[in-house]
Order: structure tokens, then sequence, then C-alpha cells
């Protein structure tokens, strides 16, 4: 692949641990924190997929909103506005998976152009990178909330490429989703999964192009 100009990064599960919230949610819910991080998570990629396909787009973070209400009743709790605040802006300060910031320097230092493309909202995106130790790699911040489609569609993998005035065979895109990396093999980008959680390959005919357990893998295209 000698012909990829940029490294295009997911970034909740790829770069960010979204679940690192567990700890507030923990503290604000007691005996509560994993099953609302999880419900959380969950629900935050449904009501996407959900708002997509009926038609009714909203910002990611509207959406991680919501997501976030639901996953509270469902685990029969109450949720005030102080404690919603608190938790939305845990979602700003998710931890840096730990090789992530070695690996992104290596890749600045060879001369890489560095994206992150994700289904967030620059009001979430933005002020989480801003504050982690990945700003000064970062090249790029790209939004799908830029032309309101979500990932897997194919506009939204349009947006990214037309946002780095690239060719799809200029790009690698990484993504801890299986579900994103089908869409964007799907699109024509070359693709590496890091399946940090070692889950099986997604069945829709649409394999990536290399597997990795965490991002030093992909030093190997570099």
């Amino acid at each position: 692949m000698t012909n990829v100009k940029a490294f295009v990064f997911d970034a909740y599960g790829t770069l960010f641990d979204v679940f690192s919230v567990t700890k507030k949610c923990e503290e604000l819910f007691p005996s509560k924190g994993d099953q609302i991080s999880q419900s959380w998570r969950q629900k935050q990629l449904e009501y996407s997929y959900l708002r997509q396909m009926m038609g009714k787009y909203r910002p990611f973070s509207t959406v991680t909103r919501d997501a976030l209400r639901y996953a509270v009743a469902d685990a029969d709790a109450e949720l005030s506005s102080d404690n919603e605040e608190k938790l939305l802006n845990a979602y700003k300060e998710l931890t840096v998976y730990d090789e992530v910031p070695g690996v992104l320097k290596e890749l600045k230092e060879k001369g890489m152009t560095l994206a992150i493309f994700s289904n967030g909202s620059h009001d979430m995106l933005d002020p989480l990178v801003q504050q982690s130790p990945l700003a000064e790699y970062i090249d790029h911040i790209i939004s799908a909330d830029d032309i309101n489609q979500y990932k897997p569609t194919p506009a939204s993998y349009t947006h990214a490429l037309d946002s780095l005035e690239l060719n799809r065979e200029n790009i690698l895109f990484m993504s801890s989703n299986g579900w994103d990396i089908s869409g964007a093999k799907n699109f024509g980008f070359h693709t590496a999964w890091i399946n940090r959680n070692e889950k099986p390959v997604e069945k829709l005919g649409l394999e990536p192009d290399t597997i990795y357990s965490d991002l030093t893998g992909i030093k190997n295209w570099s």
C-alpha cells in the first residue's frame, strides 16, 4: 500500500476509550455504572442508525444525550440535569488508549497525513481532541455531522474523501467498529480493523484488508 497518503482514524473505541466514562457513571450511580455505560454506548449507536434510516438526523451530541437518558432510565435511576451535564462533559475527556500517542507520533515523524473521521459532531470531537495528547499530531478532524450523514452511508465516506482531496486508494481507514470497517471497505478505502475486543469479522462479504489487536500494527504500513 505504498500509495497510501493519509491515515484516517475513527475516534470512539479506536483512539479513545468510550468506556472510560464508566468511572463517572459509577460515581454518580453506585453499583450501576457499568450497566449504564454499556447501555449508553449501545443506544448511542442504535439511535444514530435509526435516525439515519428514518430521515430524522440529529447531531451526535443530541444522540448521545438521548442515549444517556435512555440508559439511566433503563437502569431504573433518575438523571438530574446536573449529572447529565457531568456525564456529557466526561465524553469530552475520554481516555486515549495507551499505545495511541506513540504510534501517531511515529507516523507523524514519517510525514504521514493523520486525520480523524467520526460520526461525532464537532462540539464533541474538537474539545476531546484538544484536551488529549493527540492534538499535536492530528491534521484534520472530519465529522459526518458536516453533511448530516452518519457512517456507514457512502455519502459520509465521500465527505471524508472530499475533505482530504485525495483518491480512495490514497487512504487507509482504521476503526475498532466492524460495521465502520465494512462501510469503508464498501466505499473503496484500504481498511485496517483495530479489533480490540477479539470479535469475529462481520458477515457482510466486506472483510478488512488487515486486522490488528491494537493500533501498533499499522506502523507496518508506513
